[in-house]
């Protein structure tokens, strides 16, 4: 269950590196509230931001700049994830809500989708393995990052928690997007398809 009732406006702080190169990505391309949404067009690729972003230490956290835009990453929050192999981090995200990480699942689940085709032609790319192990799962991951926001006894995410125009809009077009049983049914969905993915392309 949530540890906050109401979201407030992001603090800077993001759990992980991952998670901190992931806002960035987003914050980089300069979504319009205005404009449908559409993350199908952006690349979360906290990898390629990371070779763009300027990352420095402080005393009790890194600090990660892109542009205008910085986030401080705690190293005892990375270091919980790590040790727990937690992609995002745990608890709850300061940063992204549970709208934007149900939507940045689709996006890595589409991408791993396709990439998964071209590569049961020819499977000999480790790098592209690789790749598409992490976008699964990252999907996946995403998705759990969603569901953290409901409430044990809801059936939606509360619009409360959308504190993004994105994720409003979302929710004003398409609500069933971001039920429990949509949310549960795509995690799922991921788990098996990373589960298939291995299981084909075992060595």
């Amino acid at each position: 269950m949530p540890d906050h009732a109401h979201p407030a406006p992001p603090s800077g702080h993001a759990r992980t590196l991952i998670e901190a190169f992931l806002y960035l990505d987003l914050t980089a391309h300069g979504l319009d509230p205005d404009q449908s949404p559409d993350f199908n067009t952006l690349d979360h690729d906290p990898a390629a931001v990371s070779r763009q972003a300027v990352l420095t230490e402080e005393e009790d956290a890194w600090r990660v700049r892109l542009g205008d835009v910085e986030v401080l990453v705690p190293y005892a929050s990375e270091s919980e994830a790590r040790s727990e192999d937690l992609t995002f981090g745990s608890g709850l995200s300061e940063l992204i809500d549970p709208g934007q990480w149900a939507l940045i699942a689709v996006t890595y689940g589409n991408r791993a989708l396709e990439a998964s085709f071209f590569f049961a032609a020819d499977s000999s790319d480790d790098a592209q393995y690789e790749s598409i192990t992490a976008d699964w799962r990252f999907a996946a991951d995403a998705v759990a990052e969603a569901l953290k926001f409901l409430p044990d006894d809801a059936d939606e995410l509360p619009a409360e928690e959308l504190w993004t125009a994105m994720s409003q809009a979302v929710r004003e077009e398409e609500p069933q997007r971001f039920t429990r049983s949509a949310l549960e049914q795509e995690l799922a969905y991921y788990r098996q398809s990373l589960t298939d993915f291995h299981r084909l392309h075992a060595e």
